[in-house]
């Protein structure tokens, strides 16, 4: 194809002011203007001609460099595929509208040959968009997605070419990440320090000197950051999942070649271990007020004091079962009474109630797992019967007002209830009682813990809890069932016959005692269904 190149000015006539051109006595100097060059392409579908022009070079070397340059991209494509010559023509053609540089060529040959975009200007913030708003996915995970690519993703490297993204650009951002967490560390610390100033020195009003003082003290914290919460290595790796995602969607439409979200090295962000709250813990918190661990488990005694707290309250069964059975707070309050079988004992939570911002929506399961089918105890049976019943009155005194969702948990009028108010109802109980603190989500803890008191192993425990594998059961628990391991740990010391006789102990807390606690929390005897169910009328 036809290329070359040309030298010309820019002086004009002084006279009529129109361009010399070729006509200029200084065109003698090769110093005097500038070069210019124009390279055929191959020819549209149409069979329009098209070319490649820049001008500008100083010198005739620069000028026949870039020439070459073109001449040799254009070389990349098979001279008889139309189609491999219209790529390189298009980019070509792009490259000289934008006044952009000339591609590499080694890298245009392999991004050629693995059919990859050869224009390749996008960026990793335009695609995370694009990626983002073609995802179909539940709108608390799109939320989260979202809030990744908003806080993190686009301000670190939304600017990096989509196709130049590598390890060292996210290493860079985890670094940045992790002088934020200590920059917020540090404002939160400082924070706490001026509330501290900000309280009087003794109960009571205090005097005018002090009220100035603590007027001036207030208003600096007034000024301050409020609190914040750092990006934690959970989050973290939160994060690499959602970019990992997006430049796997990438690599599938042959954007890109490689992921570097899936080579970059993070601190483990594993979920904490729960613990149970024993007596010696108990007594630590309470001297302290430094939880263990951010998971903490009640034994069945004190989930058995809870429940004596909330049996006058409607949503004692809910906290039952969830305490029992290991519903989640969303399936809990999305239950619906087509999926329980009272006289089959078995119940599917089979839909559950999410919140997106605050609104709540009804979603089926994250997983298929989570609609598995469990059984139910003799005592939740009882208390669910009653519960019916109860709403049966309610509906007919509600008449014409009450609300038919078909929940088995539901508001007064038999609306949706809002998942944050069953927790807020959990704690309100909760601050009734002298318990350790624990969260609604927490009672899921509860029920591994009492599965496993009444003889379930880890599998029993997985299908109750209704985990995609068992691994994530024996990550999350193996450090809560020596807990209540004890008895079997005596019962297989107790198989080695000794000469001597064993020093004599007294009972420890394991599967075997269990029953013992679940009596001593209800004051030597177990609560009736009948008289459990009360607080569900």
């Amino acid at each position: 194809m036809k290329g070359s190149t040309h030298r010309r000015c820019y002086c004009r006539d002084a006279e009529t002011g129109k361009p010399l051109g070729k006509k200029c006595p200084k065109l003698t100097s090769r110093k005097h203007g500038s070069y210019s060059i124009r390279q055929e392409l191959p020819p549209r579908a149409d069979g329009t001609r098209r070319s490649f022009n820049r001008a500008g070079y100083e010198t005739l070397k620069a000028a026949q460099s870039d020439l070459d340059h073109v001449r040799a991209l254009i070389a990349i494509a098979d001279s008889d595929d139309d189609h491999d010559l219209d790529r390189i023509a298009e980019l070509l053609e792009q490259v000289a509208d934008e006044k952009a540089p000339l591609p590499d060529i080694e890298d245009t040959r392999r991004r050629f040959r693995a059919g990859l975009d050869l224009i390749g200007r996008r960026t990793v913030g335009e695609w995370l968009d694009q990626w983002l708003a073609a995802k179909k996915s539940r709108k608390t995970t799109l939320n989260g997605y979202a809030s990744h690519i908003r806080v993190h993703l686009k301000p670190r490297i939304g600017h990096v070419r989509l196709d130049r993204l590598n390890v060292g650009h996210l290493v860079e951002m985890y670094d940045g990440i992790a002088d934020a967490n200590e920059v917020i560390q540090a404002e939160n610390l400082e924070r706490r320090a001026q509330i501290a100033r900000c309280k009087p020195s003794r109960p009571g009003r205090p005097v005018s000197a002090e009220r100035a003082l603590l007027a001036v003290e207030r208003a600096k914290l007034a000024e301050m950051k409020p609190f914040r919460k750092i990006t934690g290595p959970a989050t973290q790796q939160s994060i690499r999942r959602t970019l990992r995602a997006a430049l796997n969607a990438a690599i599938a439409q042959q954007f890109i070649t490689f992921n570097p979200a899936s080579h970059v090295e993070l601190e483990s962000g594993k979920r904490p271990k729960p613990l149970l709250w024993t007596a010696q813990r108990v007594e630590r918190w309470r001297a302290t007020g430094e939880l263990p661990s951010p998971v903490m488990v009640w034994a069945p005694a004190q989930f058995g004091t809870f429940l004596d707290a909330a049996e006058s309250d409607r949503l004692y069964v809910l906290f039952h079962l969830v305490g029992t059975r290991g519903l989640r707070r969303g399936e809990a309050v999305g239950q619906n009474w087509t999926d329980v079988d009272l006289d089959a004992g078995l119940i599917t939570p089979a839909k559950e109630i999410v919140v997106d911002g605050w609104d709540p929506y009804e979603s089926a399961p994250k997983t298929d797992g989570s609609a598995g089918t469990i059984a139910l105890d003799s005592v939740n049976v009882a208390l669910l019967r009653e519960h019916h019943e109860a709403m049966l009155e309610a509906r007919e005194k509600w008449d014409t007002a009450w609300k038919e969702t078909g929940k088995v948990f539901t508001r007064e009028d038999g609306s949706w209830l809002h998942p944050e108010s069953v927790s807020e109802t959990f704690r309100r109980i909760l601050a009734t009682t002298d318990l350790p603190p624990i969260t609604l989500r927490d009672l899921r803890h509860v029920a591994a813990t009492l599965t496993h008191g009444g003889g379930g192993d880890l599998h029993t425990i997985k299908e109750t809890l209704r985990h995609s594998t068992i691994t994530l059961t024996s990550d999350t628990y193996t450090s809560l069932l020596p807990e209540v391991d004890k008895a079997a740990a005596e019962a297989a010391a107790a198989l080695v016959p000794r000469a001597r006789k064993a020093p004599s102990v007294a009972p420890a807390v394991g599967p075997s005692a269990h029953a013992s606690l679940t009596q001593e929390a209800g004051k030597d005897e177990a609560p009736r269904p009948a008289e459990a169910g009360r607080g569900a009328k």
